[in-house]
């Protein structure tokens, strides 16, 4: 479709309102799906016809160079650009501006958005019609104060304003995705900083839009977009992708197992007798999954995950390596790398009031918008039998629960034993209470 434009993909981020699973990975490697999000933004590129990538990393690259490499295996040619501080997104773009110094447009895509080419498109097609500084996509969103809004004027951009309290205007939002012309990239370096010391690419389009007809807008449909940006936002992800999948099983499928509906078992993946499986869900490799135990739609069990006898799993991402082995119940909930959860495991999901869950996000308390959500738990926590998890708790990485505890808090200190002390009374059998 674009003959020389390039992707700038920005994947430096530290993803704090998606921890406690981003403690252990970077934001663009969490998976819905059984693929990382990451994996989304570069296939949508290539499906425009963009050939070459450039990934601004800084929070655990490492990871990123190691699962992305050179992009071949998705038909990019990759390089990496590191930005010494995560200091937002005008930062971040400034940081590759030296290896894209030959570059007259560039398209900036973030790189924990959901998406497929179907919303590249009408931002590179706007732009190449009017040629403007820069064009920005915009899309229809249901909570405004949650998104940088925008207002607009026969297609051009008037106004940007951050999370505002109020909006009556029609509510479409910045897209994190642009095309910036090179007047627009070298603007990137002249930003001033926010009172927190960040430096936002919106403001320079801000400042742009100010001097009049000089930023487009494309809006793109909310269908074709998503922004994962809080742990719950992961679970729409993932449903969103398990939707479109085709029945694929070239794993092994006892006797006696039911798969109903589009269900991706992946290679080495093993479905013992009694499991029941309805979809659309995904078995990564190497699974094991069964006897007797009910995996419920919109489910993604990662590579090497274990699901045993009388689990049930619902509407939920079980990461690579997790022991769900019995007699446990998991719904509308993510579960990260390498947990065990002992016998009679069960995350409570919904409120006796039937409110939404309220959930901690840096420090403030959030209405998710979801009346069903269960728990969000970080890698290798371990939890014995019997505990119970309610709604909206967090758990960060390496923790044990004890047996029997009803965990109504986040558990927010890596490494931390949570267990009940009790007091025992011993009397002789058969003697009368005193």
């Amino acid at each position: 479709m674009v003959l020389g434009l390039l992707a700038l993909i920005l994947a430096g981020g530290r993803g704090e309102r998606l921890r406690p699973l981003t403690l252990t990975r970077p934001k663009a490697l969490l998976e819905v799906g059984g693929k990382p999000i990451l994996s989304y933004v570069l296939e949508a590129v290539r499906s425009v016809g963009i050939r070459e990538a450039v990934l601004v990393v800084k929070y655990m690259e490492d990871a990123i160079r190691f699962w992305l490499k050179d992009g071949s295996s998705f038909g990019l040619k990759v390089s990496y650009v590191r930005q010494e501080e995560v200091r937002g997104t005008a930062d971040a773009i400034s940081s590759a501006l030296d290896v894209l110094e030959s570059r007259e447009e560039v398209l900036v895509v973030h790189g924990d958005l959901l998406i497929s080419g179907e919303a590249l498109r009408p931002v590179i097609e706007e732009h190449e019609k009017h040629k403007p500084v820069a064009t920005l996509g915009v899309v229809e969103v249901k909570r405004p104060s949650e998104f940088g809004m925008v207002l607009t004027e026969d297609g051009w951009l008037r106004d940007l304003i951050e999370k505002p309290s109020k909006w009556e205007w029609r509510p479409l939002a910045n897209s994190g995705i642009y095309v910036l012309s090179r007047e627009a990239l070298e603007a990137m370096r002249e930003v001033k900083p926010t009172e927190e010391g960040e430096y936002r690419a919106t403001d320079v389009l801000k400042g742009f839009a100010q001097k009049g007809d000089y930023v487009r807008v494309a809006e793109i449909r909310a269908s074709d977009w998503l922004d994962v940006g809080r742990p719950w936002d992961l679970l729409e992800a993932n449903e969103r992708v398990l939707k479109s999948i085709e029945p694929d099983v070239r794993g092994d499928v006892e006797p006696g197992a039911h798969i109903l509906g589009p269900v991706v078992v992946s290679e080495g993946a093993r479905i013992r007798s009694g499991a029941y499986i309805e979809g659309p869900a995904y078995i990564g490799p190497g699974a094991d999954v069964g006897p007797n135990c009910y995996i419920r739609p919109y489910t993604s069990v990662g590579a090497k995950a274990r699901i045993g006898n009388a689990c049930e799993i619902k509407n939920s991402i079980i990461m690579e390596g997790t022991h769900i082995a019995h007699l446990s119940y998991v719904g509308d909930s993510v579960i990260g790398a390498y947990c065990n959860l002992g016998a009679g495991t069960i995350t409570a999901n919904l409120r006796f009031d039937k409110a939404n869950i309220k959930m901690m996000v840096r420090g403030r308390r959030v209405d998710t918008g979801r009346r069903k959500l269960g728990v969000i738990m970080g890698d290798h926590v371990q939890t014995g039998i019997g505990v119970l998890l309610m709604p909206g708790v967090r758990i960060w990485p390496r923790c044990w629960i004890g047996p029997n505890l009803v965990v109504y808090k986040d558990v927010t200190e890596e490494g931390t034993f949570v267990l009940l002390e009790q007091e025992l009374a011993y009397r002789e059998a058969g003697a009368k209470p005193t």
